[in-house]
């Protein structure tokens, strides 16, 4: 799920300051701590190949995260896929791959110890 900043419903609006909210953006029942997380990631880059082996060869920790600049495609388990662009605010769900398509930099909150626990997999894979 991907919201333009635009699109982003606003609650505060006065002079010297706007804050945005959109509420029901994911849900983090079950997990523990959070990690924060910034990516750097070249055109052309494809983490499926990284992802083999995983539950359903996808990513299986939740995200929610800002689109610093770039653009990606992010594809779900269900085989639909959206493009995010820079200014995107997102919530990813478990079961999700991404292909960059322009030079990205990315900030991630996810559940450190699932996201960790994908990290460390793609990790072992490119050590091989």
């Amino acid at each position: 799920m991907r919201i333009a900043k635009n699109d982003i419903p606003v609650r505060i609006d006065v002079p010297g300051a706007t804050a945005r909210q959109e509420v029901d953006f994911g849900d983090a029942t079950g997990y523990g701590k959070i990690g924060g997380e910034y990516f750097s990631l070249g055109a052309g880059t494809d983490i499926a190949p990284l992802l083999q082996g995983l539950k359903n060869n996808l990513c299986q920790a939740p995200h929610w995260g800002y689109m610093l600049q770039g653009k990606l495609t992010v594809t779900y388990e269900d085989g639909t896929s959206e493009v995010l662009n820079t200014g995107d605010l997102f919530y990813w769900p478990p079961g999700h791959t991404v292909k960059v398509e322009k030079d990205a930099e990315v900030i991630l909150f996810s559940p450190q110890k699932e996201h960790g626990e994908v990290i460390d997999h793609m990790l072992h894979k490119m050590s091989n």
